[in-house]
């Protein structure tokens, strides 16, 4: 076993992807989710079976202060052998400049760059006790801002200026990275004409793969000199941005 292993947002798409890489791997995982709880018992059960206790269900709602406190608390008390937070959940919407409001704004800060920032300070000391890992889950888009998305855009560019500074601060007990996710699932409503402009623009010429990103996570987990870096894994994406 490699210890304990944190994914928020783990249930589905690129977090179930991530959990299941990592518990393959060695890892016990923890596996939070918000609202797809259902998903998440079911994967849980699924990690158990294969397993004894390499899986357990952690239910918080990221924006929200006291349930955020009561998960890291529940992380202390359920995994001392923490090693591996990655902060995967977030929020995804457009925020044109003429319509955003203070709402939409608070959903996108509070579940892309505040929790992970709180979960870090209040896990960071724990992962430094087993010389842990951080893995943010950042964007592309970071770099090079996508049309109508400021806020959405600002979030993960601050998840990156938090990645390089964490790797700075919790050195040398704590590893801190990002990835940098490319076109991997397709937008809902995305037609094919969208989809052609958008493959023309890969030089590998297709879109990335869930496992794509969680094998990512998992080079990251391991990579033991390796700190303060953003990785990219877009299919050579953002050469021609």
């Amino acid at each position: 076993m490699k210890g304990s292993a944190l994914v928020t947002g783990g249930a589905k798409r690129v977090g179930e992807a991530i959990c299941r890489a990592l518990h393959a791997g060695g890892y016990r995982v923890l596996v939070h989710c918000q609202q797809s709880c259902a998903e998440a018992d079911a994967l849980a059960a699924e990690f158990n079976a294969q397993r004894c206790d390499s899986a357990l269900v952690l239910r918080a709602d990221l924006a929200d202060t006291s349930a955020l406190d009561a998960m890291i608390d529940e992380v202390r008390a359920q995994a001392t052998d923490l090693s591996l937070l990655v902060n995967n959940a977030s929020a995804f919407f457009a925020t044109p400049l003429a319509t955003t409001t203070a709402a939409q704004w608070d959903q996108l800060v509070d579940t892309n760059l505040r929790a992970p920032y709180f979960l870090a300070q209040g896990l960071h000391a724990l992962l430094a006790d087993n010389h842990g890992v951080i893995v943010n889950l950042a964007d592309i888009y970071a770099e090079r801002p996508i049309a109508n998305h400021p806020v959405y855009g600002m979030t993960k560019a601050g998840l990156v200026a938090l990645t390089r500074s964490l790797a700075r601060d919790l050195a040398p007990a704590v590893r801190v990275n990002a990835v940098a996710p490319g076109a991997i699932l397709w937008p809902e409503q995305s037609g094919e004409d969208y989809r052609q402009q958008l493959l023309a623009k890969i030089p590998l010429q297709r879109a990335g793969t869930p496992r794509d990103i969680a094998q990512a996570v998992c080079f990251l987990a391991g990579a033991e000199y390796i700190t303060g870096q953003v990785l990219a894994v877009d299919g050579g994406r953002s050469l021609n941005m």
